[in-house]
């Protein structure tokens, strides 16, 4: 007899129409009831900071002599910002990310990157996503976690933004949507009896393609229901109205809707800032508050929905800026910059050194945790999936949750 269970597998996903093959299904039987940490419901969500963000004035050493030395006019005054401990700070910018701090919810790692780093945007940015310094790279690191984990995952995009390499490999495309109503139409290229029959079938369970169609009526008006869910959806925290704050509401709202996704992937761009960055106030200070905002907004709104243990947001850059500012009031590109980790499992507080501003390689801050090792603690302890798998070698994972 086909159970409950076995059913809610399948129909979450048939949901999802074109954009989830067959093959998903059949796998979503062959997953367990694991019991191992982070492989039943967790939640990533992936925040990418694309342009280089400049993690010397993300997070500033307070104490060490040479930062006003090296920033004289985009330098962060100590008065304004909001410590961390006795010797680094947040932006003025992250207020929010500082509150998600006094509530144990903010994990800060500093000093990531990776060996012989390289300045190029495109290069770097495919060798975070894919986790790889291969020649050449054609799946990402999120991808490849998907085949272990044998559940949907979106890509919310910022207007026409193509998918990332991060989320290629997996055993089913992952759509990327704007909206809800774009995730609508979607749905609607492939509902009706077909979809519900095919992904019964493969499936391969005696009776289950009865007990589908039975309920196929209540599982058309749940998908369905979802552009309802847009429109009555009342956040139990204000979302600030930035693009980055309403992608992320986007993911707040499938994730809500119970559809069984477990990996969402946004971006914000604009990091590039070669010239004119400002320090506590400017680009680079709008940049930071338009993420902290959107971050702290999505993670009460979930908290407040009873899925704050659930939820890890993780922040990367392709790189850092260097540590000295250029002649433009601006920095160029450089290499070892902080993460954030945001949710209710998180070990609160900075994690690693930061990197010492006497010992530049280059004049780049030097990295102390290869973003591999991050990767690996979220693999296997959150998403429940070997890291070795993935990653192609052992790291050894960064003590990041509580």
């Amino acid at each position: 007899m086909t159970t409950r269970r076995e059913f809610l597998k399948v129909s979450s996903l048939v949901g999802l129409g074109a954009t989830v093959p067959t093959f998903l299904a059949r796998t979503a039987f062959a997953a367990p009831d694991a019991s191992r940490p982070g492989a039943k419901d967790t939640i990533l969500v992936v925040v990418q900071l694309t342009g280089g963000n400049d993690g010397l004035n993300t997070v500033i050493p307070f104490k060490d002599e040479l930062y006003a030395k090296y920033r004289p006019t985009i330098k962060i005054p100590t008065d304004q910002l909001k410590k961390i401990n006795d010797s680094i700070g947040l932006h003025p910018s992250l207020d929010g990310l500082a509150g998600l701090l006094e509530d144990k919810a903010l994990c800060v790692v500093q000093g990531v990157g990776y060996p012989n780093p390289s300045q190029s945007h495109f290069r770097s940015m495919d060798i975070w996503q894919a986790a790889s310094t291969a020649e050449t790279l054609t799946e990402g690191w999120v991808g490849r976690a998907l085949k272990s984990m044998n559940v949907p995952a979106f890509h919310v995009a910022n207007n026409n933004e193509s998918a990332p390499l991060a989320l290629n490999g997996s055993p089913a495309r992952v759509p990327s949507i704007t909206s809800l109503a774009d995730f609508q139409l979607k749905l609607a290229d492939k509902a009706g009896k077909d979809v519900i029959e095919s992904a019964a079938k493969t499936a391969g369970k005696p009776g289950l393609l009865d007990f589908v169609q039975k309920t196929a009526l209540n599982t058309y008006a749940s998908s369905q229901k979802l552009q309802e869910i847009g429109k009555n959806y009342e956040p139990k925290s204000p979302y600030p109205g930035t693009g980055l704050a309403n992608r992320l509401k986007l993911c707040a709202q499938l994730i809500d809707a119970g559809l069984g996704a477990r990996v969402f992937y946004v971006s914000i761009d604009n990091f590039d800032t070669h010239a004119s960055q400002g320090g506590a106030q400017g680009t680079h200070a709008n940049l930071l508050a338009e993420l902290s905002g959107a971050i702290t907004a999505f993670y009460k709104d979930l908290a407040a929905r009873g899925h704050k243990d659930r939820l890890l947001v993780m922040t990367f850059s392709e790189f850092g800026r260097r540590a000295k500012e250029n002649g433009s009031k601006g920095t160029d590109h450089g290499s070892g910059a902080p993460m954030f980790l945001v949710g209710g499992k998180v070990k609160p507080g900075a994690v690693g050194d930061h990197p010492s501003l006497a010992k530049l390689v280059d004049g780049n801050l030097e990295f102390g945790t290869d973003f591999r090792q991050v990767y690996a603690a979220i693999l296997e302890t959150w998403l429940g999936v070997s890291s070795k798998d993935v990653l192609g070698g052992a790291y050894k994972p960064v003590e990041v949750f509580a």
